[in-house]
């Protein structure tokens, strides 16, 4: 296993301060590896990123105040070079890859940290990269063909909500017929069997959010 020159400092954001301490008896005699901070909050973990420029942070999905790919996206913005893991309890790849769409460097599910992290956080700290197995090949697959435009993804976000292909059109000031073209080239593009099967495909995969749809 290749190793960065120096020792590796550690940034770690989460809200569960029994987590952070499991997290930190992990790092604990790593010879290269040192913990130089602990965050409980998005806000708090661009802050400290920002004060203490560590080489790898560890960053929880679900926080308050900002989720951890918000301040993945932050961080990236004024750090490009910012080396980021994404810690999270979910296995789904919609929260891959808007990690990785924000710019992170991996993704590790809690259930694996003693397992997999020393590793992994040493592979990311040389540059590399990692996910999880399980999502590598449906991460790949849905990266390959997001192709999506705009105008069909405003198109699937209200059908999400439920709305008729007549009140998406009012909706977007286009006919019904323009959005039943748009929701047929929805349907091909995704390999969807029909609307409510590319909705949950879209959310799955991080193309939509139904949380955040438009009103």
């Amino acid at each position: 296993m290749t190793t960065a020159p120096f020792p590796i400092s550690v940034l770690v954001a989460d809200d569960h301060p029994l987590f952070r301490q499991g997290l930190s008896s992990v790092l604990e005699g790593e010879d290269d590896i040192r913990l130089i901070g602990e965050a409980s909050t998005g806000q708090e973990a661009i802050r400290l990123h920002r004060a203490l420029r560590p080489t790898i942070t560890l960053m929880d999905i679900q926080m308050p105040d900002m989720n951890g790919i918000e301040a993945t996206r932050l961080i990236k913005r004024d750090s490009p070079d910012a080396r980021i893991l994404v810690l999270t309890t979910h296995d789904g790849d919609m929260h891959a890859i808007r990690a990785i769409k924000a710019g992170a460097a991996g993704y590790v599910l809690k259930s694996t940290v003693r397992k997999k992290l020393l590793d992994t956080m040493r592979l990311v700290a040389a540059g590399g990269t990692s996910l999880p197995h399980s999502l590598a090949s449906s991460l790949a697959f849905q990266m390959q063909t997001d192709t999506l435009s705009a105008r069909e993804v405003q198109v699937l976000e209200l059908a999400a909500r439920g709305h008729t292909n007549r009140l998406i059109g009012n909706q977007l000031g286009i006919t019904e017929e323009t959005t039943k073209a748009h929701m047929r080239n929805v349907l091909a593009k995704l390999g969807a069997n029909d609307r409510t099967h590319a909705v949950m495909m879209a959310v799955e995969r991080g193309i939509i959010d139904v949380r955040q749809s438009p009103r």
